[in-house]
């Protein structure tokens, strides 16, 4: 893999070092110490994959038990069950638009049409695997209705995702020598950024979801796997179809002006 000759280089072979240590010490303290669902347990595998040391912070914050029997009562704060629907929702997001930034620097496609491609697929993988394959359990194993029920969830939190990523994505690989190759860190390392910025402008909106029962949040391992999961807890939802129409309207203006933005920095070809 090409390493920059430079101090940035270098930066970023540490951060990937570091990155190599989070995740050998997540990994093993998900077996060895919290009991999260299988689902979150690939999430944070991921998102600490993505996004190294901040991503181990971000866990040891909200999902990292203190001691043992504890996890229920230490994730069930609104901000935590929130920043476990986020992680969840980026994970595969990320993935999708990782995977296609991938594929699309080998077919030479224009960066405009890179970003389209890139939305289109992040948005199938987190809808039909880390959405609707992976929350069927509690629809009683029907995938088909795990879509229906995740598609307005996924639509607008993938929405604000984006809305972080792409211009971070777009204006680095745009600008940087080497930026756009997979086969260099410095790709990685705008990755892990963007992937950084999609959390925080996914945030407010799965914040929301988690709060209006849209949701599901930060998730404790059941005892019996084979039994569905329980969703007591999480409130009935409640909210009209005229304001989910309004949220999707808000996050799609929310996407138009990142791309709007991003369109100062760097000219945008379809």
């Amino acid at each position: 893999m090409f390493i920059p000759d430079t101090i940035v280089g270098g930066v970023l072979l540490l951060w990937f070092i570091l990155t190599g240590v989070s995740l050998i010490f997540l990994i093993y303290d998900l077996e060895t110490n919290t009991p999260a669902q299988w689902v979150m347990k690939l999430a944070w595998i991921l998102i600490v994959l993505y996004t190294g040391p901040v991503g181990l912070f971000i866990f040891f914050l909200s999902c990292r038990q203190p001691m043992p029997g504890t996890h229920d009562q230490f994730i069930a704060a609104h901000w935590k069950q929130s920043v476990g629907s986020m992680m969840h929702c980026v994970a595969g997001d990320a993935t999708g638009i990782i995977l296609a930034a991938i594929v699309t620097f080998h077919l030479g496609l224009p960066n405009g049409l890179d970003l389209i491609i890139e939305y289109i697929t992040a948005f199938v993988m987190g809808l039909l695997i880390f959405q609707a394959l992976f929350m069927k359990s509690m629809m009683g194993g029907n995938y088909f209705l795990a879509i229906k029920k995740t598609l307005f969830s996924e639509t607008v939190s993938m929405n604000m995702v984006m809305v972080g990523m792409i211009p971070v994505m777009a204006i680095m690989r745009g600008t940087i020598p080497g930026g756009d190759d997979p086969k260099g860190l410095m790709f990685w390392g705008i990755s892990s950024v963007a992937t950084l910025a999609g959390i925080i402008t996914a945030y407010p909106i799965n914040s929301w979801l988690v709060g209006s029962g849209l949701k599901h949040g930060m998730m404790s391992a059941v005892t019996d796997a084979t039994k569905p999961m329980d969703m007591s807890k999480h409130k009935a939802p409640e909210v009209s179809f005229s304001k989910k129409l309004g949220v999707v309207i808000l996050t799609i203006g929310c996407l138009a002006v990142a791309v709007w933005i991003t369109s100062f920095f760097i000219e945008l070809k379809v």
